[in-house]
C-alpha cells in the first residue's frame, strides 16, 4: 500500500513541475489569435531544421523596409533569430500593434512573432493622427460640395413636382370618388416624390447603401408602431371603405348597433348622429363599419305593430275584423299594402292578437301613428263588447269570518249583474305629422358647420 502511494504522489510531483503544452505569454499590443475549425485541422508547415543566417538578415531588412513605408510604424524595432521575429520599440495604439505583427506573420520564413511594444503616450503621436484624419475628411467634404449641390438640387426639384401634383385638387377630386381619397392619394403622390428625390440625390452621391440601412430600419420601425397603433389604422381603413360604401346620406334616420339617430356627417375618424333627444353621438367608424346598420329614411313605407288581447271566451276571428275595420279608417293607414292581424298566442284567460298596418313616413310620423292605431283599436274592441283581460286572482276563504262571506256573496251578486256597458265613440282625428325638429337641427349645423363631410349626395348608396 506504501508503494502505490509512493508511485501516485512522485506522478503528482512530475505533472506539477512540468511546464504545460501550450504557453501563452501577453505583452502590450499582442493579440492571442484562436485558429478556427478549417484552420486547425491543415497541417502547419515544416520548420526548416537548419537555420540560415542570410535568412534571419534578409527577413529583418524586409521588414523595416516594410515598417519605413507605414504611417505610425516608422519607429518598429525588428530583430530575427532562427526565424523568430520580435517587435519592440514604441506604439502609438493596439491597432497599429496588430497591424505589424500580421505584416511580419505573412513574410515568408517566418515561424512566429513576439511583440514587445511599448505604449507611445506623446501628444503628438496620439493627435496629430487624429487631426490629419479630420482634415482629410473635411479636404473630401469640400472637394465634395459641387456634387452634394446637384444632387441637393435634383431632390429638391422632384420633390416640387410632386408637390405641384399632389396639389391638383380639382384633377383628384375628378377620379376620386370623394374629398377624403382624393386627400389620401394626394399625400401619397406628395410623399412617394419626395422619396424619388431622396433615392436620386443618394444615387448621385453613390451613397444608396446608406437609403438602404434607413429604408431597413423604418420598415422595422413602422412594424412596431403598426402594431401599437392597430386600433387607430383599422378606424383609418374603415374611414376608407365607409366613404366608399356611402351607408347613409346626411340627415337619414339610423340605427347602429344600439345607437339610433340621425346623421349628421361622416368625418376621416368618427360618424356623427344626433339622437332623438337631441344630443350629439360619435360612434367609431371602425364600429360603425362592423356594426348592423338599420336605416329607416332608405324606404319611405314603414309598418307598425302592435299586440292586444281579449277575454278567451270572445271570438278571435270577429275581434281581428274589428280591429282591422278601426285601423283601416285611419287616414294616414296605406291601402296598399293593406293591414293585418294574426293570433300571436292563446293563454290561459286571454288570446293575444298581433295587428300590423303600413304608414307613409314622409307623411307621417311613426311613432305617433302607432300610438294612434293602438288608442283606435282598443276603443273598437271595446264598444264592440270585447273584453280586454285583465290579470285574476282567486281568492279562496276557508273557515273564514262570517262577515268576509257575506261580503263575498254580496260581490258576486253584484257582479251577476249587465255587463260592462257598451260605450259609442265617433271617429277620432290625430295628428300624426311628422316630427321634423330633429331634422331641422341636423340641416341648420351642417349648414353654419364647415367641417368635412364624406358624405356625397352624387354617389349611390350601397
Amino acid at each position: 500500500m506504501s508503494l502505490y502511494r509512493c508511485i501516485l504522489t512522485a506522478l503528482f510531483l512530475v505533472a506539477a513541475i512540468a511546464p504545460p503544452a501550450t504557453s501563452l505569454s501577453v505583452d502590450f499590443g499582442a493579440r492571442a489569435q484562436i485558429p478556427s475549425a478549417e484552420q486547425a485541422e491543415e497541417p502547419e508547415p515544416a520548420i526548416n531544421p537548419v537555420a540560415d543566417g542570410s535568412d534571419d538578415v534578409a527577413i529583418a531588412d524586409r521588414l523595416r523596409g516594410i515598417f519605413r513605408e507605414i504611417e505610425g510604424l516608422q519607429d518598429v524595432a525588428v530583430s530575427v533569430d532562427a526565424g523568430v521575429v520580435r517587435l519592440s520599440g514604441p506604439i502609438a495604439d493596439t491597432a497599429s500593434a496588430a497591424r505589424a505583427e500580421a505584416i511580419a506573420q505573412r513574410v515568408s520564413g517566418v515561424v512566429t512573432v513576439e511583440s514587445q511594444f511599448e505604449r507611445d503616450l506623446s501628444v503628438g503621436n496620439n493627435v496629430e493622427p487624429v487631426v490629419d484624419k479630420f482634415g482629410d475628411s473635411l479636404q473630401s467634404f469640400l472637394s465634395a460640395l459641387p456634387l452634394i449641390g446637384v444632387a441637393f438640387l435634383a431632390a429638391i426639384v422632384i420633390g416640387l413636382l410632386g408637390h405641384f401634383l399632389a396639389s391638383r385638387m380639382g384633377f383628384w377630386k375628378r377620379v376620386t370618388p370623394n374629398i377624403f381619397l382624393a386627400e389620401l392619394i394626394s399625400g401619397f403622390v406628395r410623399i412617394l416624390f419626395i422619396m424619388v428625390g431622396i433615392f436620386v440625390g443618394l444615387d448621385i452621391l453613390n451613397a444608396t447603401a446608406l437609403l438602404g440601412a434607413v429604408l431597413g430600419g423604418a420598415g422595422v420601425i413602422g412594424l412596431a408602431v403598426g402594431f401599437a397603433l392597430r386600433d387607430t389604422v383599422d378606424n383609418y381603413m374603415s374611414s376608407i371603405m365607409l366613404s366608399i360604401r356611402q351607408p347613409f346620406r346626411a340627415n337619414d334616420h339610423v340605427r347602429v348597433g344600439d345607437q339610433e339617430g340621425r346623421v349628421v356627417r361622416l368625418t376621416s375618424r368618427a360618424t356623427i348622429l344626433m339622437t332623438l333627444d337631441g344630443n350629439h353621438l360619435r360612434i367609431p367608424n371602425a364600429t360603425v363599419f362592423k356594426a348592423e346598420i338599420l336605416n329607416f329614411t332608405r324606404n319611405p313605407q314603414r309598418r307598425f305593430s302592435f299586440e292586444l288581447g281579449v277575454d278567451a271566451d270572445d271570438d278571435p276571428a270577429a275581434a281581428i275584423e274589428t280591429g282591422l275595420r278601426a285601423i283601416n279608417s285611419q287616414d294616414f293607414v296605406l291601402d296598399d299594402p293593406e293591414a293585418t292581424a294574426e293570433i300571436r298566442e292563446v293563454g290561459d284567460s286571454n288570446i293575444l292578437i298581433a295587428f300590423h298596418g303600413w304608414i307613409d313616413q314622409r307623411d307621417s310620423d311613426f311613432k305617433k301613428a302607432r300610438g294612434a292605431a293602438i288608442r283606435v283599436t282598443k276603443n273598437a274592441l271595446e264598444e264592440s263588447g270585447f273584453a280586454l283581460p285583465e290579470p285574476i286572482y282567486r281568492l279562496r276563504f276557508d273557515n273564514g269570518p262570517p262577515q268576509l262571506k257575506d261580503l263575498s256573496g254580496s260581490l258576486e251578486a253584484t257582479d251577476g249583474g249587465g255587463g260592462k256597458p257598451g260605450r259609442v265613440h265617433a271617429k277620432e282625428e290625430f295628428d300624426v305629422s311628422p316630427e321634423d325638429h330633429v331634422e331641422k337641427l341636423v340641416d341648420s349645423e351642417r349648414s353654419d358647420d364647415g367641417s368635412a363631410d364624406l358624405l356625397d349626395d352624387q354617389q349611390p348608396v350601397e
